[in-house]
């Protein structure tokens, strides 16, 4: 079955479950009207829809290679990725100093699901462009912008993010990465960097790495740590790449999945760069391409989970097997399968109003100076990132099922989802670091950010009691049971939280997807929305109970399990 972009939940979700609405009243995004997002909307899915999938399944098995050198990338992928450049896509939000569009993150987040749903291993490339582009603007400097931002924004240039190395991988701080002073002002980089997604390719003129290394001077850990722009053309006098630099790629990862992205391992070998932002400042200006990117990969997971159930409700509706409740039909209408299906869209549309209200909650708080929606922004991002990334990996899994021994044999296309999926909840932070940063810094407020959410929550089903009681009712509990879980969380010792992180975070979005649901169910109580919403209020939303005992648990029993115990027969 192809990929349908699914364009008319985006529009639902913005226009009756989010306020959206807000956000052409700033003068920041007063041209983010309903007719510009309609068109915005319907312009990403037509290009994802005719252009980007039917590259998918070539991608996985014809993937990117190495040749003397030269990486070359999978058959289409270079048309795929000069229709997304020429239409502009990669500055949706770039400022339109550069050539952006300026359009809201909330766009995006919905351009990058699709794009996902429709090839995630192409789509990775603008992905890591975008979130380049958001760290130029906010850190590098005026000579740097000019020279790299028109570049990147129209997609004649791509970006990389090079932070891991063999011995740093979450421990970025050890890195071995050194930068040399040259005497023109520029930086000798010299290291070797792995996992670099889209770290060359035959897609674009030039390849631009912001690439993280120590100054001679530099501190042990993070805090010696700066941010170097490395292209792999040094651009000549009047812009235009010239010379090679002095890096190149070692070899391509063998990879589960994602086959069509070229992984690569990089040597830099006193390669030419520049300083973006301030010496040993080199953490604060890549978490601003990180944070861009997390809200980014949990639209991947989702983009990947919508591909996997539309593949499997495809199946179901044309697999017979045996006499079903209903009649001579097919194996949708068992009611197992007919579960798994109703699940697993319940799980789509909840993830992805998790991420787009992350998205807006950003927006608003970049169109105005409210601290509210920043600590909101915040709080919410950890959430989108690593339930997006489960969601997706959960729900392709269940596409494999539904297709049964079909699921597991390759040309079926189903394994494909699952295979490309695994890599979203291990990409810019583990959904482990995720979960810590959620219990952690995002709880350095005392729990407030939270309380005022669960608050929204319970306030909203307290009005819809009215209307649905029997759906209003289990969330406002539910919001309740976290409001409490919430602070003796707070009151917990640093490792006691981190035991119970995960599970915390879990508990959070299930609370949240009720109550994006619950929103949903209103527009319409008798129609389809409302009995997707009873699904997920009535089978999914109860796992909060047995989540928030296990975030609860602390750290002692996890411990008084030792290696000797983890290791015995």
């Amino acid at each position: 079955m192809p990929y349908i972009s699914p364009v008319a939940d985006f529009r639902f979700l913005l226009d009756h479950v989010l306020d959206y609405g807000e956000l052409a009243k700033t003068e920041t995004f007063a041209e983010a009207d309903a007719d510009v997002t309609e068109a915005i909307l319907t312009e990403i899915g037509r290009l994802c829809d005719g252009v980007l999938a039917p590259l998918n399944r070539g991608g996985d098995l014809t993937p990117a290679k190495l040749e003397n050198g030269v990486v070359r990338t999978s058959p289409g992928f270079k048309d795929g990725y000069k229709a997304i450049a020429e239409g502009g896509w990669l500055g949706i939000g770039a400022s339109p100093e550069n050539g952006g569009m300026g359009l809201p993150l909330t766009l995006n987040t919905a351009m990058n699901e699709m794009m996902s749903g429709a090839c995630l291993a192409l789509q990775l490339c603008p992905l890591l462009s975008q979130g380049q582009i958001e760290a130029l603007e906010h850190h590098a400097s005026d000579e740097i912008k000019a020279l790299y931002l028109p570049k990147l924004t129209s997609g004649q240039w791509t970006g990389t993010m090079n932070l891991t190395e063999p011995q740093a991988g979450t421990d970025v701080g050890a890195l071995s990465s050194k930068a040399e002073p040259l005497d023109d002002g520029s930086f000798a980089v010299t290291g070797q960097k792995i996992f670099i997604t889209w770290g060359d390719h035959d897609v674009a003129e030039n390849v631009c790495h912001l690439v993280l290394a120590r100054l001679p001077d530099g501190a042990p850990g993070t805090r010696g740590i700066s941010l170097f722009m490395v292209p792999k053309f040094l651009p000549d006098a009047e812009g235009n790449p010239g010379e090679r630099n002095d890096l190149r790629v070692v070899s391509l990862e063998h990879k589960l999945g994602i086959h069509g992205s070229p992984t690569c391992v990089m040597s830099f070998e006193g390669a030419k760069g520049w300083m973006v932002g301030k010496p040993n400042g080199g953490m604060a200006a890549m978490f601003t391409m990180m944070n861009n990117a997390r809200l980014g990969v949990g639209a991947q997971g989702i983009g990947v989970a919508e591909a996997a159930y539309q593949h499997a409700l495809a199946y179901a509706k044309e697999r017979k097997q045996g006499q079903t409740p209903l009649g001579e039909g097919t194996i949708v209408d068992h009611a197992d399968v007919r579960r798994m299906l109703a699940m697993m869209k319940a799980e789509i549309f909840a993830a992805r109003a998790i991420a787009l209200d992350c998205g807006l909650s950003m927006d608003l708080a970049r169109a105005g100076s409210d601290a509210h929606y920043k600590a909101r922004a915040a709080l919410l991002t950890p959430i989108a990132k690593a339930h997006g990334t489960d969601i997706g990996c959960e729900v392709s899994s269940v596409g494999v099922q539904i297709h049964g021994g079909m699921g597991f044999i390759e040309e079926t296309g189903a394994a494909q989802y699952f295979r490309d999926a695994r890599i979203t909840p291990i990409y810019e932070g583990t959904n482990g670091i995720q979960a810590m940063d959620l219990v952690g810094r995002k709880m350095m407020d005392g729990g407030d950010a939270a309380y005022r959410l669960l608050q929204e929550i319970e306030d909203f089903a307290e009005a819809a009691r009215a209307k649905l009681p029997d759906l209003a009712e289990p969330v406002w509990d539910a919001a309740e049971t976290l409001r409490e879980a919430t602070e003796l969380l707070v009151a917990q010792e640093p490792n006691d939280r981190n035991a119970g992180a995960v599970a915390y975070l879990r508990a959070f979005a299930r609370i949240l997807g009720g109550h994006y649901h619950l929103k949903a169910a209103l527009v319409d109580p008798q129609g389809p929305r409302a009995r997707l919403a009873r699904v997920f209020i009535d089978r999914i939303l109860p796992e909060h109970q047995s989540l928030l005992v296990q975030a609860r648990a602390g750290a002692a029993q996890l411990y008084a399990l030792s290696i000797d115990d983890l290791e015995s027969a």
